[in-house]
This record gives C-alpha cells, structure tokens and sequence, in this order.
C-alpha cells in the first residue's frame, strides 16, 4: 500500500506527460491539417469552435457521473479507448462536414478526461482529514507542460519539410498512447455524492464561483486568437515551423516556472489574485503581439504565458479545491472545462476565425479588450473570497 501511494504522484505525472505531449502537437500544428484539406480560416475556426464548444454538453455529464459513483479511472480509460477509436476516423474524412462531424464526435469523449484527471490528481494529493496535501499540484501538472514543450519543438522540426498528414498519425500514435496510461493511474474515489439535484446545478448555487466562472472565461478566451490562428499567422509574417515551434515552446518554458513555485505563489496571493494578474498580464501581451510581429518582440511577450494562462488555471484549480466539497469536485472541473475552456473560449474561437479573416494580427486586440475584463472580474473576486 506504501508503495503504491508512493507512485501516486508520478503516475499522475505521466497522465499530464501523455496528454500534453499530444496536445502539443494539436493545439499549433492540427490547423496546417486542417488548411491543407482546403478550409479556409472561417471554416477553421468553426472547426475548432465545435471541438471546444462540445465540452458544453458532455464535460458535465461524465464529471457528473464520475461524482455520483465517486470514482474516476475506469471513466477515463473508457472515454481514452473511445476517443482513439473515433479520433482513427479523420484518416477517412474528406470535406468540412465530415471533418466537423469527426471532431464533434472525438472531442465529446476527449474533453472529459482532463477534467477528470484533475480531480483526480488533487483527491489523490490530500492526506488525511486535516486535507493537508502530500505533494504540490504545480509540480505534477509542469510534466504536463515539459511534454507540451518537447513535443511542440520536436514537432516543429520533424514537421518541416513533410506532407501534413504526417500530422494525422503522429496524433492516433499520441492517443494510443495517453489510453495506455489511463490504465495505471490511481483508483483513489471520493465521497459519492447524494440528492436528486443535477450536481453542477449544486456548484451554480456558489455566488463568488460564478463570479470565478466569469472571470476565468473571459481570460482564458482571450487566448482564442494565439490557439487558433497563432501558426497560421507566424507563418504569414514569414516563420518557419522549426521557429514557430521554439515560440510555443517558449510560452510553456515559462509556464513550467510559474508551475514549479506554484504552492508558494497559491500561498503568498491566494487563487483569486493570481486570476486577476492573469488578466492584467494578458491585456499587455495581446496588446502587443497585434502590433508587432518582430521576433525579438515575440520572444518577450511569449514569457507572458506563464501568467495568461499558467497564472489563470493554476488559480482556477487551488479555488475549485479549496472551494468545493471533495463529492462535489469533478463537477466543478467540469464545469470549469465546460464553460471556460468550452463556451466561452468556443465561442471565442468562433468570432476569431472572422476576426482574424479580416484583421489578420490586429485580431488580437479584442483579445486584449477580454483579458482585460477578466481581470477586473477576478479583482472583484478577492473582495469577496
């Protein structure tokens, strides 16, 4: 028993290692897929506004199953299993409306497993019934960012020069793997949760969580721009996959610190005013990437990342667990993926798609206009939390 808990924390490493490692060649490169099947940047955009609007539905209700049986492995190893099998069906896709179908159907089983995972990762970290935690969620989720970073770069070079449908595979190789590592992660289960009431309608009921909501959504979403179009667009200004690469890379490099001295920052700031530097850190980095496109400008402003977005969620995540009963936690994961990483950043991808069509890089400003407010929100938050 002492061992397997002392493999807890790298077995919940290598999920975050897994996941992020396919992600990283996703989130930058499944657009150049995307283009070079034909779609133009509207039809891109709502390719990816799909993927991440249908966290909507079903985050909810497979976080909702996870809380009333208390458990979260053998969910994730189904929904890994079924998103390989439905993820093999882009290598048969032809047109738009195949490709959206395939997507619909790929990221309705894919978009839970990280929501559960977290979960998963601080139920497995606490200790005891003081809820003293045994290791330090930023140490285990920076694995996740290292093979975000790895794979971004090593994407980068292996992709030069090499048809996009290279892409394809190397992502179904990415998923049988992550299935792989589902099946070793820890069975640690929480109190089921009780009552007749659809249990994210429980965590609705939180005033200063809705406000939380609304602030990480607006931040996040803000991000919809650099996600999407953020290749596409280095390439227009005239960079190479290989550099492309190393910016991405570099945003998550910084990300990786921020991580790594997470607990002290949690400590020292508390979850709501990392959410609001977030923010404020976003207004300044878009403001600037839609005005230049120097890349000694683009080396500057990427440091940013560590607080768009490593600042937001690692604050997002210390709120929600210290927030939320332990019956009721992945429900609040899912509702945090559902409405922040889903309607509010799908919705966003949707409007960039046509931003960026017609401003190119000056999309970007309206995404500064969002961080912006999500950071004036998150300031309100610290009153009240």
């Amino acid at each position: 028993m002492a061992v397997e808990k002392s493999l807890t924390a790298p077995r919940l490493a290598l999920f975050y290692g897994a996941v992020f490692a396919m992600i990283g060649i996703h989130l930058p490169f499944w657009p150049v897929w995307l283009a070079a099947k034909g779609l133009g940047a509207a039809e891109i955009g709502v390719i990816i506004a799909a993927g991440v609007g249908v966290k909507i539905i079903f985050n909810p209700l497979f976080t909702h199953a996870a809380d009333r049986r208390g458990q979260r492995r053998p969910i994730m190893v189904a929904l890994a299993a079924a998103g390989l099998a439905f993820f093999a069906l882009f290598g048969v896709t032809g047109g738009f409306w195949t490709i959206l179908l395939v997507t619909v159907l790929f990221f309705a089983v894919w978009s839970p497993i990280m929501p559960l995972g977290e979960s998963l990762t601080m139920l497995s970290g606490r200790s005891g019934a003081d809820g003293e935690r045994e290791f330090d969620y930023g140490r285990i989720r920076l694995w996740g960012s290292l093979a975000f970073m790895a794979t971004a770069v090593g994407a980068g070079h292996f992709l030069t020069g090499r048809s996009p449908d290279v892409i394809y595979w190397v992502l179904l190789i990415g998923l049988a793997l992550t299935f792989c590592v589902t099946l070793a992660l820890p069975a640690t289960q929480a109190p089921a949760a009780t009552g007749t009431r659809f249990v994210s309608l429980e965590v609705l009921r939180d005033r200063p969580f809705v406000l939380f909501i609304a602030a990480a959504s607006l931040i996040q979403a803000s991000h919809s721009v650099y996600y999407s179009f953020g290749t596409l667009n280095w390439k227009s200004q005239g960079y190479s996959e290989n550099v492309i690469g190393w910016l991405w890379a570099e945003g998550v490099a910084a990300e990786i610190v921020l991580f790594a001295f997470g607990a002290k920052l949690v400590g020292r700031l508390g979850p709501a005013k990392l959410i609001a530097l977030g923010g404020l850190a976003g207004a300044l980095r878009w403001s600037v990437t839609g005005v230049s496109d120097a890349l000694p400008v683009l080396v500057v402003v990427q440091l940013l990342h560590a607080f768009t977005f490593g600042a937001t969620h690692l604050g997002a995540i210390y709120f929600i667990a210290n927030r939320v009963p332990q019956a009721l936690s992945a429900s609040a994961q899912g509702l945090y993926s559902a409405i922040v990483m889903g309607l509010a950043l799908g919705l966003s991808a949707l409007v960039s798609g046509k931003l960026f069509g017609l401003y190119g890089a000056g999309a970007y400003h309206a995404m500064a206009v969002l961080a912006a407010a999500g950071g004036v929100a998150a300031l309100m938050l610290t009153k009240r939390h």
